[in-house]
């Protein structure tokens, strides 16, 4: 039998394997097997009232780590030129952690006090503790212009292509990012809006020929005007949006919430959790959880962002790019389900028998914070036999459980004959110079349609 780990090497185990962290993997990895799983369970007991990890259900985490996105304030650079920056959300006791911001090509350039949403990477053997990615520059509102670049002796100027514009905008030499002659150009506003003579603008991105794949989708949100620039109004509202409280919501962090949805989101705006119905009267049964981000928390009635979110109507996809409904401190950070972090959500609990048939359920405000963000591939693949690194610690407590519930509602579904549209998805594929590599359908797996029908459930349950 080997010994007993200290809390040290539990601690350093736990935060080397953050996914595969429950009590059975502990013990696996040390090696304990029969009645030394007893004194396990009293040292985990011991550093969770120590506070140096919480309980998620049937796993453990250190409370002290970021989770892999994050939402942060960028500092002035150091005198060595990094940049680093501090989480906005740090629940902590020791003072935040450092981390270093890592551009990369194309990103958006930050400054001092810019908030940004990011990838956060924990490294080890540095004088920072994590590295963070860009993902979305937050609360900036510069006016976007989109038109042909003319080169001029003093950097040039920028020809709108929106019909109803009639006033160019100058380029200074520095601000034109080596935009060639004829060149469609993405600019924003620069400098302080003047009465006399002609706007200032800098060029953050040049697209090339005007018609060139690229620009399709540019071209076609400005004369269609579909709105994609925030009134001041609106974005300082979003700007000054603070995480919701706890309040009077009920706490379901405790529960292991998974968000699936495509590989490719950005955003994650639904979560679900199933387990067995433990009701002796309900034998067979299954209790589900369906929860969505609640956005009225931050869009109250006849403010800026309702106004405007009201005349958007919807957020609008194209293959490349997302025109949102609302800022990105909201549809990116505040209102997305993102992993390990805590979100307010608005969630219904609901009662099936073994057929599938709701039985009852109940709605409540709550908050939540999500376990992992899980795309529908690699969980069809793991309740198919092959999980990953990510889905195989959640295979007992997680994934067996929504496909157990989703059988059952095969069944009620039969009995309802509804209709079954099950219509193919096309994804297209843009490659990194802006062409579009391919046209495919969509797979479609179990996965999808798990999520569709306890959306249905929920739904009927709003409905009733």
């Amino acid at each position: 039998m080997n010994p007993i780990p200290s809390k040290a090497e539990i601690l350093a185990w736990i935060a080397d394997h953050p996914g595969a962290a429950a009590k059975r993997d502990i013990a696996k990895a040390f090696g304990i097997k029969g009645a030394a799983r007893i004194e396990l369970k009293r040292i985990l007991k011991e550093l969770e009232e120590d506070g140096a990890i919480e309980r998620r259900r049937r796993s453990f985490r250190d409370p002290t780590k970021l989770p892999p996105v994050a939402m942060l304030t960028v500092l002035a650079p150091d005198r060595d030129g990094d940049v680093f920056a501090r989480p906005v959300e740090w629940q902590g006791e020791d003072p935040a952690p450092r981390v270093l911001f890592i551009a990369k090509k194309g990103d958006a350039a930050v400054g001092e006090g810019d908030r940004i949403l990011a990838k956060i990477t924990e490294v080890a053997g540095e004088d920072h503790g994590y590295e963070a990615r860009l993902i979305r520059k937050l609360g900036t509102n510069p006016h976007r212009i989109l038109g042909i670049f003319r080169k001029g002796a003093e950097g040039g100027r920028i020809v709108p292509i929106d019909k109803g514009a009639d006033l160019e905008w100058m380029v200074a030499a520095g601000a034109t990012l080596d935009a060639r002659d004829g060149e469609l150009v993405e600019a924003e506003q620069s400098g302080p809006k003047v009465r006399m003579g002609l706007p200032r603008a800098r060029i953050v991105d040049r697209l090339g020929d005007p018609t060139a794949p690229r620009a399709v989708s540019l071209i076609a949100i400005h004369q269609h005007g579909i709105p994609d620039d925030f009134p001041d109004d609106a974005i300082a509202e979003a700007d000054g949006a603070k995480p919701a409280p706890l309040g009077d919501r009920e706490d379901l962090c405790h529960l292991p919430f998974v968000t699936i949805d495509p590989a490719d989101a950005r955003d994650h705006d639904d979560a679900c959790f199933a387990h067995a119905d433990d009701d002796p009267k309900n034998e067979g049964g299954h209790i589900v959880w369906v929860a969505i981000a609640d956005v009225a928390h931050y869009v109250t009635p006849q403010s800026a962002l309702d106004r405007e979110a009201r005349r958007r109507g919807n957020s609008t996809y194209f293959p490349d790019r997302v025109v949102p409904m609302l800022p990105e401190r909201l549809s990116g950070d505040l209102c997305s389900l993102h992993e390990g972090v805590v979100r307010p959500v608005l969630a219904v609990w609901m009662k099936l028998d073994a057929k599938g048939r709701k039985v009852s359920h109940r709605f409540t405000r709550a908050m939540i914070r999500s376990v992992a963000s899980l795309n529908y591939t690699e969980v069809q693949a793991a309740q198919d036999g092959q999980p990953n690194d990510r889905c195989a610690p959640l295979m007992e407590p997680v994934i067996a459980p929504l496909y157990a519930a989703y059988e059952a509602t095969k069944t009620a579904r039969a009995m309802r004959q509804p209709l079954d549209l099950d219509l193919p998805e096309r994804r297209i594929e843009i490659g990194e110079d802006g062409h579009v590599k391919s046209v495919a359908f969509r797979d479609r797996f179990d996965a999808h349609r798990l999520i569709e029908e306890f959306m249905i459930l929920a739904n009927v349950a709003a409905a009733e």
